[in-house]
C-alpha cells in the first residue's frame, strides 16, 4: 500500500506540473501567433499606427515576463517541491489532527527543526526578547535613560550616570536609590524585571522617584537612545615611557568610532606603544574590526579573507595608514571570531606585534541573521573567515607568542598589578621600546 499511495502521489505531481506548464505553453503560443499576425496584416505598409505599436510592445513585455517566469520555475522547481511538502504537512495537521492546535508553536517547531538540523551551534532560532538583546549588542545602542544601577538587597542603587544623556540632564544622581519606576514600588525589584520598567519606546516619558538622603524626588525623563561603551582606555607610565591601554569588550556597530577616538587621544598624550585588550571578547560586526585594523595597515595589506561556496575573498585595509610602535594584543579562550581576526592580523602582518595571554576560541565562521515579520529571528552560518595568510583557525585557536595563563591573585583580588598577563604585555612592550 505505501508503494502504491507513493506512486499516486507522484502521478498526480507530474499532472499538476503538466497543467502549469501547459497553461503558460498555451499563453506564449497565443501571443507569439498574435504578435506574428499583427506584423502579417501590416508587412505591406509602411508604418504601424501608434496604437498597433503599442500593442506589439505590450505582447513583447507579456512574451519576455512569462519567458523569465519558465525559466525561473525550471530552476527552482526542487525547492517548491520540498516547500510543497512543508505546507501539505501543516495543512493536514492543522484540519485534521484530533486536538486543538497553537499555529504558532507548529511553525516555530517547523523553523526551529530546520535551524537544528543544521547541527551549527552558531546558527539558532531566536524569540522576540533575544532577538532585541541581541540587536542591542549588535547595533551597541538601546533605549532608555542612561544609568547603571546595583542592587544590594533593599535598594536599587544608582553607580554610574552616563555624561550627556537623559537622566544626567534630567539630575540623577550618583548614590540616588530608585524606589519607584511610574509610580510602582520598586524597592524588590531588580533585574531585568526593573529594566523592563525603565525602558520603553523612544521618546516616551518615564517617572522615576529616587530617594536622595531622607528626601524623596521624583524626576520625568524623556527615553533615548543610549551608547553601550564598548571600548575602555588608561595610560601606564613606565620608566618615563607611556604605554597606552584600550580594551575592547565586543564588536559593536559604533566599536570603530570609539576606538579611533579613543587611539587618536592616547597618541596626542604621546604613547609609545599600545595595549590591545580583547580578552573575553566574543566577536561582532567584522565591518568594525576591518576598519580598526585599516587603521595600522595600508591598502596592500591582506587583513582577512572570506569564503562561501562560490568565491574565496581577500578583505584589504581601507586606508593608508600606518603605525610603526610596538602593539601587545591579549587574548584568551574567551577571544573569539573578530577577536581572533584583530589578532591574527596583527601576528601575520605587524612587525613590532605580540600576542600575549591563552590560545583563543577557535571561531572560524560567519554568521547572517534576518529578523523575521513575528518579531523573531534566526541566525544561520553562511561564510568561513581565513587569516591574511590562509589559515582556517576553526576549533583551533590562535597560538599567543607569549602563553601566560591568569593567576590566582587576579581572582582573589581584580587588580592592574595582579593581572599578570597585563604585566606580561607590558613588560615586553618594555622591551622593545
Amino acid at each position: 500500500m505505501k508503494d502504491t499511495k507513493k506512486n499516486i502521489k507522484k502521478k498526480t505531481n507530474k499532472k499538476k506540473g503538466k497543467k502549469k506548464n501547459s497553461f503558460f505553453d498555451e499563453l506564449k503560443k497565443r501571443l507569439v501567433n498574435a504578435k506574428k499576425d499583427l506584423l502579417g496584416q501590416r508587412k505591406n505598409s509602411a508604418s504601424f499606427s501608434l496604437f498597433e505599436v503599442i500593442i506589439i510592445i505590450l505582447i513583447s513585455i507579456l512574451f519576455g515576463g512569462i519567458m523569465g517566469y519558465l525559466i525561473d520555475f525550471s530552476k527552482t522547481g526542487a525547492a517548491d517541491s520540498n516547500s510543497e511538502e512543508i505546507i501539505e504537512t501543516y495543512n493536514n495537521i492543522v484540519s485534521e489532527y484530533y486536538d486543538d492546535i497553537d499555529k504558532d508553536k507548529l511553525s516555530e517547531a517547523a523553523i526551529k527543526g530546520m535551524i537544528n538540523s543544521l547541527d551549527d551551534p552558531y546558527s539558532n532560532y531566536m524569540d522576540t526578547e533575544t532577538t532585541d538583546k541581541f540587536n542591542e549588542s549588535i547595533d551597541g545602542t538601546f533605549v532608555g535613560i542612561g544609568v547603571v544601577v546595583m542592587y544590594d538587597g533593599e535598594y536599587n542603587t544608582i553607580i554610574e550616570v552616563y555624561d550627556g544623556e537623559p537622566a544626567k540632564k534630567a539630575g540623577l544622581l550618583v548614590d540616588d536609590k530608585i524606589i519607584k519606576v511610574d509610580g510602582k514600588d520598586v524597592k524588590s525589584v531588580y533585574g531585568d524585571e526593573l529594566v523592563k520598567l525603565i525602558r520603553g519606546k523612544l521618546g516616551t516619558i518615564v517617572k522615576v522617584t529616587v530617594l536622595r538622603g531622607e528626601e524623596e524626588k521624583e524626576f520625568e525623563i524623556k527615553r533615548g537612545n543610549i551608547d553601550i561603551l564598548s571600548v575602555s582606555d588608561k595610560t601606564f607610565d613606565v620608566d618615563g615611557k607611556k604605554i597606552g591601554y584600550i580594551r575592547i569588550d565586543t564588536f559593536a556597530a559604533n566599536t570603530y568610532s570609539q576606538f579611533n577616538k579613543t587611539l587618536k587621544r592616547l597618541e596626542k598624550d604621546n604613547i609609545n606603544s599600545l595595549i590591545i585588550d580583547v580578552r573575553d571578547n566574543p566577536g561582532g560586526h567584522l565591518l568594525q574590526t576591518r576598519q580598526m585594523l585599516s587603521l595600522f595597515f595600508n591598502k596592500k595589506t591582506v587583513l582577512y579573507q572570506i569564503k562561501d561556496k562560490l568565491s574565496n575573498k581577500k578583505v584589504y585595509s581601507y586606508s593608508n595608514s600606518k603605525r610603526s610602535y610596538p602593539i601587545a594584543v591579549l587574548v584568551n579562550g574567551g577571544s573569539a571570531s573578530a577577536s581572533e581576526i584583530l589578532a591574527s592580523c596583527f601576528k601575520e602582518n605587524y612587525k613590532k606585534a605580540t600576542i600575549v595571554g591563552t590560545k583563543t576560541y577557535g571561531k572560524g565562521t560567519v554568521q547572517k541573521s534576518i529578523v523575521l515579520s513575528n518579531g523573531k529571528s534566526i541566525k544561520y552560518t553562511t561564510e568561513k573567515w581565513l587569516t591574511s595568510k590562509g589559515k582556517w583557525i576553526n576549533k583551533k585557536g590562535i597560538k599567543p607568542d607569549v602563553e601566560v595563563e591568569l593567576n590566582d591573585a587576579y581572582f582573589e583580588n581584580p587588580s592592574d598589578e595582579n593581572d599578570n598577563q597585563l604585566q606580561e604585555a607590558i613588560n615586553k612592550l618594555k622591551e622593545s621600546n
